[in-house]
C-alpha cells in the first residue's frame, strides 16, 4: 500500500525499527517516521527503485508514504545525524583506561600523505575528528569550535559568520577528541594547565587543507577552536569580493600608486584580511618584491615572502617592519597595526617610496584617522603618507527561494530612514540554504580617500564627527547608506542589517 504525503512536510523525524540498523536504512534509502501517530515507511519518487527491495523484506508491515525531495532530504539528514550520535555513544560507553587514551591519541594518522576519506580502519575518535573536516569542508564553514561544559561537550560550526550547532558529546570522550587535535598540530598532549597554538594540513577529498588551532584551557576543561584557512589559490580577485563596481575601480587607482598606506578597516570576522591578500594578488609582479608580516600566516603564498610574528623570541611586527625595510621591498604588508610603535614604522616606510597596506580595529573610515592621531602620528604625516581607507562589513544575502515579505519590519521604514514604498523581506529557511534563510555573503565597504580637501581639513581637526559631518555633505557612500540598499533591493533582512550596523540615525 502506498500512500502520497501532502509536499512540504519538514517535521518528520526518525523512528528506529528494531529488526533494522541505521545504517541499512540509509543504504536502501528507505526511512521510518511517524505521521499521524503511526509509524510509516518513507521514501521520495527518485529512491523508490532503490527503497523497494527493503520495503518487500517486511511483508507490508508498514505503509509505504511517498513524500517530497526536499522533506525526504531532511529526514535523511536526521538519520545522519542520528546514526553519528549512536557512534559517539558506542564511544562514550566503552571503558576508556590510560594506555587506550594514549593510543588513540598517538596514531599518527592525519600527517601521513593519504587521504582521510580513504582510510576505512581507524579508531573512533579518529573517524569523528575526520568527520567533523569533511562536514566542515562539505559545509562551507570558517571555523570549527569544540567546547566544553560541567557535564557535557558541544561542537559548533561557524558558517558565514553565525555560529550553529552541531553535535552534543558527552564529556568522556572530549578529552580524546582535543588529544587528537593536539597530535596533528604537533602540540603537546600532556599539558593541559596552559593555551597553546598550533597548525596542521589535512588532504580531505583530494584537497590540501590547512587548519589554525587554538587551546585554551577553561574551567570545565580544554576548548578547541580551528580556523579552516584558504589557499593562496582560493584568495578571490578584487572583482569577485562582491564590493560595487565603483567602489572597485577606486581601489584598483589607489593600488597603482609607488608609496602611501592603504588601510582596511572592520570588526574582527569582516574579511579584512581576504581583502589584502586580494590587493596583493592584484599588484604582484616578478619585477616586484613583495613581503609580509602577519600574526598568524592566514593565507601561504608561492610569490610573497610571509613572516610570522613569534613574539616569545622578540619577534613582533615592529622589530619585523625594522628588518623588512633593509630587504629592499616594493610593497609591504602588515597584518594588524596594533600600536604607536608599528604606526610610526608604517608611516615612515610609506613616506620613504613605499607603498604599504594594512589594518585596524575601527567601525568607519572617519574613525580611522582620529584612531591614527589617538596612535600619536601628527595631522600633517597623516595627510601626506594615506592614500585611502576602505571599512568594509560580511553581509548575509537572503535565500532567494524562500525569503518572503517582512511585515513586522515595515512597520519601521521611518526609524531606519528608509523608502515608505519599499519592500522589506526576511529570512525563512528551505534546503537550498540549509534551514538557515540566508545563501552566502558579499561585502558592503565605504572607501575614503585621502583628496586634496581632505588633506586640508586635517590641518584644522582628526575629529570623527566633523570628519563624518564633512563626508556626508560631500555626498559619502557610507555602508548604512548600502544597508539600506540591499534592504529595500530585498538583498538582506532588517535584522542582519542591524547587526551589521544600519543605526537607527545612520
Amino acid at each position: 500500500m502506498i500512500a502520497i504525503e501532502p509536499l512540504h512536510n519538514t517535521t518528520l523525524e526518525p523512528v528506529e525499527i528494531a529488526e533494522l540498523d541505521v545504517t541499512l536504512c540509509l543504504k536502501n534509502y528507505l526511512l521510518f517516521t511517524q505521521i499521524d501517530e503511526k509509524i510509516v515507511a518513507v521514501t521520495s519518487q527518485r529512491y523508490l527503485h532503490s527503497s523497494a527491495n527493503l520495503y518487500s523484506k517486511l511483508d507490508g508491515k508498514y505503509t509505504l508514504v511517498l513524500i517530497d525531495d526536499d522533506s525526504y532530504d531532511l529526514l535523511y539528514n536526521r538519520y545522519l545525524e542520528l546514526r553519528r550520535d549512536k557512534e559517539i555513544a558506542v564511544m562514550q560507553d566503552e571503558p576508556v583506561d590510560k594506555s587506550e587514551e594514549e593510543t588513540l591519541s598517538l596514531t599518527d594518522f592525519l600527517r601521513t600523505s593519504k587521504d582521510i576519506l580513504t582510510s576505512e580502519e581507524s579508531a573512533p575518535v579518529i573517524k569523528f575528528v575526520n568527520a567533523l573536516f569533511y562536514q566542515a569542508i562539505k559545509k562551507g564553514v570558517s571555523d570549527i569550535h569544540i567546547e566544553v561544559y560541567e557535564t557535557r561537550g558541544e561542537v559548533r560550526f561557524r558558517i558565514d559568520g553565525m555560529l550553529t550547532k552541531n553535535a552534543e558529546l558527552d564529556k568522556k570522550i572530549v578529552g580524546l577528541i582535543v588529544s587528537r587535535i593536539k597530535v596533528i598540530s604537533n602540540l603537546d598532549i600532556s599539558e593541559k594547565r596552559i593555551p597553546q597554538d598550533g597548525r596542521t594540513q589535512i588532504k580531505i577529498a583530494g584537497e590540501l587543507l590547512d587548519v589554525r588551532v587554538s587551546i585554551l584551557p577553561t574551567f570545565y576543561g580544554e576548548r578547541v577552536v580551528m580556523r579552516l584557512l584558504m589557499q593562496s589559490s582560493q584568495i578571490p580577485n578584487i572583482e569577485e569580493l562582491g564590493f560595487d563596481a565603483s567602489l572597485i575601480k577606486d581601489i584598483k587607482k589607489l593600488l597603482q600608486a609607488s608609496h602611501g598606506i592603504i588601510l582596511v578597516t572592520g570588526p574582527t570576522g569582516s574579511g579584512k584580511t581576504t581583502s589584502l591578500h586580494s590587493f596583493l594578488r592584484e599588484v604582484e609582479e616578478p619585477h616586484k618584491n613583495l613581503i609580509t608580516v602577519e600574526d598568524p600566516v592566514e593565507y601561504k603564498s608561492e610569490n610573497i615572502s610571509q613572516i610570522q610574528v613569534n613574539e616569545k623570541v622578540g619577534l613582533t611586527f615592529a622589530t619585523a617592519l625594522r628588518s623588512i625595510l633593509r630587504q629592499d621591498p616594493d610593497i609591504i604588508m602588515i597584518g594588524e597595526i596594533r600600536d604607536e610603535e608599528t604606526a610610526n614604522i608604517a608611516v615612515r616606510a610609506a613616506l620613504t617610496g613605499h607603498l604599504v597596506f594594512s589594518t585596524l580595529h575601527t567601525n568607519s573610515a572617519a574613525a580611522t584617522i582620529s584612531r591614527l592621531a589617538d596612535m600619536k602620528i601628527e595631522p600633517f604625516l597623516i595627510s601626506s603618507s594615506l592614500l585611502g581607507i576602505l571599512a568594509q562589513r560580511l553581509v548575509r544575502i537572503l535565500c532567494k527561494e524562500c525569503k518572503c515579505e517582512d511585515l513586522l519590519a515595515e512597520e519601521f521604514v521611518d526609524d531606519y530612514n528608509l523608502d515608505k514604498e519599499s519592500v522589506i523581506y526576511k529570512a525563512v529557511g528551505c534546503k537550498a540554504c540549509n534551514y538557515t534563510g540566508y545563501n552566502g555573503r558579499r561585502s558592503v565597504g565605504e572607501l575614503l580617500i585621502l583628496d586634496s580637501e581632505i588633506k586640508d581639513l586635517l590641518k584644522e581637526s582628526t575629529d570623527e564627527h566633523t570628519i563624518k559631518e564633512y563626508l556626508i555633505r560631500k555626498g559619502f557612500q557610507s555602508i548604512a547608506m548600502q544597508l539600506r540598499a540591499l534592504l529595500t533591493e530585498g538583498e538582506t533582512s532588517l535584522d542582519e542589517a542591524i547587526r551589521i550596523g544600519l543605526g537607527t540615525h545612520a
